[in-house]
């Protein structure tokens, strides 16, 4: 099966302008990214692509010796980046991976476990979860209380883990949680990482798609998807203990990761 992982590298940031190229201990964070994704696939018949929209960050891919596809500045998602990459790519791939430039602390092989869930079986989409303790769950509600939509949650068939729904609000809701906290030590919830793996198909149909309705109101697009029938399958992944970071947004946060590399050491 032939792979590629697509890096959207945008360089406008409101909060943070030119971020990829931020530095985090000493590499700069698209580096940082680059480097996962490839270890995420070797071994495999799998390219890894950035798609920007800058000079500055094109030449910077040149200077670490990754492919770099050059794309209007003016597409509306990280996800038309994608799309327009893979287009100009002479092989066209089986499955294409849109893996995040400002996810640094991203484990490989979350990556490798979307790569084999679809090279196994293959579906529209692909994304992972991780299911959260009892201790996280409170974490996440503690966080919600400041940052109400920080934080996505997933409820998924657990035969065929394809999704029913995902939301900003914690689901499901659970009437007897007391009983529930008594007989196991991993709650009912999953908390969903913003990676999406696509079909050629379904990542032509999702960037013809209008924004729908839900996609508005919560601010997720994988809702689209859902609300025009696509399937998602999630996949279900383990931090094991490490550092579990989302996108990188400001400078706190880049403080933040660098605490979390200088606690848990380097992914790779």
């Amino acid at each position: 099966m032939k792979t590629a992982i697509v890096i959207p590298a945008r360089f406008a940031s409101t909060r943070l302008p030119g971020k990829p190229l931020a530095m985090i201990r000493g590499k700069t964070m698209l580096e940082r990214v680059v480097a996962l994704s490839r270890a995420a696939a070797n071994g495999l018949d799998a390219d890894v692509i950035v798609a920007t929209d800058h000079a500055e960050i094109q030449t910077h891919c040149q200077q670490i010796g990754v492919d770099v596809v050059m794309t209007d500045p003016d597409l509306p998602s990280g996800t038309d980046r994608v799309a327009k990459a893979v287009s100009s790519l002479k092989q066209q791939p089986d499955f294409i991976l849109n893996m995040q430039a400002d996810a640094p602390l991203t484990p490989p092989e979350f990556l490798r476990a979307m790569i084999e869930s679809f090279s196994a079986s293959p579906c529209d989409v692909v994304t992972p979860v991780t299911q959260l303790s009892w201790d996280e769950l409170d974490k996440l509600r503690k966080n919600k209380e400041s940052t109400p939509f920080s934080g996505t949650t997933a409820v998924i068939n657990e035969a065929t883990g394809n999704a029913y729904w995902f939301s900003k609000n914690i689901i499901p809701a659970m009437r007897k949680e007391a009983e529930m906290r008594k007989q196991n030590d991993k709650s009912p919830v999953f908390r969903h990482i913003g990676l999406y793996g696509f079909s050629p198909a379904a990542l032509q149909k999702f960037i013809q798609l209008p924004e729908s309705i839900y996609e508005k109101m919560e601010g997720l697009e994988q809702l689209r998807l859902l609300e025009n029938n696509l399937t998602i399958r999630c996949v279900k992944v383990d931090y094991k203990d490490r550092a579990s970071m989302s996108g990188v947004d400001s400078k706190e946060d880049i403080a933040r990761a660098e605490a979390l590399i200088d606690k848990h050491g380097e992914l790779i």
